[in-house]
């Protein structure tokens, strides 16, 4: 295998694990990120060429320790909390101009990736952009939330909606403006999230999208989209865009999802534009995982962004 030498990404990768799943209505993705660590990241990364540094795990207190204050919105305080270390970690990261890969964990945790990313590019003048690549819109804000589950509402979050605790983090302005994202890959929107995407002008590929345009031609509309608007690209991968067929375990799955193949072509096509500059995987759930498989399909996926190819 080798590396893509078009990328102009730094040669350290900071991993940062993000072991939570109290954003999520379903248990077992806080075991995310040791299950891709098992699955040999660091190893196949180094095998890039890359030097990797291991942070460990934002520290996090789990369900069992912990009382819900608000039924709306259950475990916000912890979350909120969880959420801004991460941010500095990120921030910090990004400041050594190091490149941070952060595993996963309820989606949630967008909000402090995006969050810490915004706050560097604040202060290096940068234009931030995020490609969203889900299952699931992650749009909602309190008020549309069928569930109150937090790892449905980070996108909203980002683009400054929703509650204050966590839209606050890193700053007080919107970490993200709604015509530098892009999503890739929706095939399940609660009905709020439809409007809000509407309203917005979000740009927004579903599955229907994807067969209709063909996956490789509608990502290279879509990351050339952005290049032209930011300066610093964002990769959130929340590995239930897969069809469960090929990735079972996941926080949410949903039948109807990309292929194997089909995601490696995606983050092939990122990696060649040489500006992804952090990324973050969500999702990992090793409860309803076979023999690991999920993980080591989500290790292989982040070689792929990271231009590992076949020759």
């Amino acid at each position: 295998m080798s590396l893509n030498t078009n990328s102009r990404r730094p040669g350290t990768i900071r991993l940062i694990g993000f072991p939570m799943d109290l954003g999520a209505g379903r248990r077992g993705v806080d075991m995310g990120p040791s299950a891709i660590r098992i699955a040999g990241v660091s190893e196949k990364l180094r095998a890039l060429g890359y030097h990797v540094i291991d942070a460990g795990d934002i520290e996090i207190q789990n369900a069992e320790v912990q009382e819900i204050e608000d039924v709306k919105l259950p475990y916000l305080p912890e979350i909120a909390h969880a959420c801004t270390l991460l941010a500095a970690e990120v921030e910090s990261a990004l400041d050594k101009n190091e490149f941070p890969l952060v595993l996963g964990g309820d989606h949630s945790m967008a909000i402090g990736t995006i969050a810490g990313i915004a706050a560097h590019c604040k202060r290096q003048n940068k234009r931030l952009g995020v490609i969203w690549i889900d299952a699931h819109a992650d749009i909602n804000i309190p008020e549309t939330s069928p569930s109150g589950n937090i790892h449905g509402m980070p996108v909203a979050v980002s683009l400054g909606l929703g509650d204050a605790r966590l839209t606050s983090i890193r700053g007080d302005a919107p970490k993200l403006l709604p015509d530098q994202l892009v999503y890739v890959g929706l095939r399940s929107v609660d009905e709020g999230e439809r409007a809000l995407i509407h309203t917005l002008k979000i740009e927004a590929h579903t599955m229907a999208d994807l067969d209709k345009q063909g996956v490789y031609q509608l990502i290279t509309k879509a990351v050339a989209l952005l290049h032209n608007k930011v300066d610093h690209l964002h990769v959130s991968f929340d590995l239930d865009v897969v069809d469960p067929m090929f990735a079972s375990g996941v926080g949410t799955p949903v039948p109807g999802g990309i292929t194997y193949r089909e995601a490696h072509l995606i983050m092939e096509v990122i990696a060649d534009t040489g500006y992804m500059a952090s990324m973050e995987v969500a999702e990992v759930n090793p409860i309803l995982d076979v023999r690991n498989a999920s993980a080591e399909f989500a290790a292989d996926l982040i070689a792929s962004s990271m231009g590992k190819r076949i020759l």
